[in-house]
């Protein structure tokens, strides 16, 4: 009898939902394009997470159990990189040591989930933690000068729903920060969970985000609110809007553009998704008072890192999205026209080696390299003849 209220609900509430707002991966085709696999340095990373090129020939690689690898793309050569990140807690959940980005000032950026350590009366852990952003440079084989930049407020429990996707567009550093499953925390402008971040590369706070521009009530560094998790974001090279991806509940998946004092709407709305219970979240998917979504999945496809296509490997995808996806297995193009999404392809899915697609990045020619979510995850290189 419960099963089916919850079967009824989630069918009244689809039905007044157009179902144009939604798209379903398993219709998608796939590319015409040829692309060739390769396998660049075989189960060599312990569950990585993020990836960054320092050079023509250099990537980065990290792991989320603390794991900084880098990797000659020529010879498959990997070799590991000491540093002194503080406190990385990785329980088999989802949190560790995060994004990496390389940028041109120098400094390496990571991102983080801070376990600070703390214990009650009698000395058992209160497994409190943060996301946490630092930078440091890169000597030798060997990260220097590591220095904290924001760790997020407040403290938590739960390892589920970092974010922590970076992108760095002039000197103001943008990073994702999830909800920690904690719902409606994401509305709270005084609570970082749930937000999209922007610092300056430094870590002072630009004096045009939105708390000094009227809205007195937002943490310093608050750019925008209302999301789940967050796992993608990436400058657009037609307009240098910046665009994210975020994981939604049961159903919801979805692409959306960085606001000013934006807000995607979560936990007050679900973008179609349900509870796992099945349960409904919210009265409808969308209202008109959040940012609306340039894409959204229903299934979810698991959405994780997106970035645009610019290379000579592929010319023909020059200024598109890609996007990675862990549940659905799969690399898809979001073909962009005049600023617009007008098409959607399947690149890769469901390769038998391959598996959950982590991350991906592109070298100078434009070829792809990615991992997967796995305790033996492979370096994998997609070009063309």
């Amino acid at each position: 009898m419960i099963h089916f209220f919850f079967s009824l609900i989630y069918i009244i509430f689809f039905s007044f939902t157009k179902s144009e707002d939604f798209i379903d991966y398993k219709k998608y085709k796939k590319t015409k394009v040829n692309v060739k696999i390769e396998e660049i340095a075989k189960g060599c990373f312990y569950y990585p997470w993020g990836m960054t090129f320092i050079d023509k020939n250099t990537l980065l690689v990290s792991e989320k159990a603390g794991g900084l690898l880098k990797v000659n793309i020529k010879s498959g050569i990997v070799s590991r990189i000491k540093h002194n990140i503080p406190h990385i807690k990785f329980n088999y959940g989802q949190g560790g040591l995060l994004d990496i980005h390389a940028h041109k000032d120098g400094y390496i950026y990571f991102t983080y989930s801070h376990d600070f350590n703390d214990e009650d009366s009698d000395g058992k852990s209160l497994k409190n933690s943060s996301t946490a952003i630092a930078r440091g440079k890169l000597n030798d084989d060997e990260i220097i000068g590591l220095e904290t930049l924001l760790i997020a407020k407040p403290k938590l429990k739960i390892d589920k729903h970092w974010g922590s996707r970076i992108v760095i567009q002039n000197d103001n550093l943008y990073v994702s920060f999830g909800e920690r499953d904690a719902g409606m925390i994401a509305q709270d402008p005084q609570k970082h969970p749930g937000s999209i971040i922007r610092i300056k590369t430094n870590g002072n706070v630009p004096t045009d985000n939105p708390a000094f521009r009227g809205y007195e009530e937002w943490l310093p560094e608050i750019f925008q609110i209302g999301l789940r998790n967050p796992q993608g974001m990436a400058i657009s090279p037609h307009d240098g809007r910046i665009f994210f991806s975020q994981h939604g509940p049961m159903g919801g998946d979805n692409l959306g553009i960085v606001n000013f004092a934006g807000n995607s709407g979560w936990k007050d709305i679900a973008w179609g998704g349900t509870e796992y219970s099945g349960r409904k979240i919210g009265n409808v998917p969308f209202k008109d008072i959040y940012d609306q979504n340039l894409v959204t999945w229903i299934p979810s496809i698991g959405v994780g890192s997106i970035e645009f296509y610019e290379g000579k490997v592929f010319p023909e995808w020059n200024g598109d999205m890609i996007v990675s996806a862990l549940k659905a297995r799969m690399l898809a193009r979001m073909d962009f026209k005049n600023n617009k999404i007008v098409n959607q392809e399947i690149i890769l899915k469901d390769h038998k080696k391959i598996g959950r697609i982590r991350d991906f990045t592109f070298d100078s020619d434009g070829n792809i390299y990615l991992v997967s979510d796995d305790d033996q995850s492979s370096l994998w290189k997609i070009y063309r003849n």
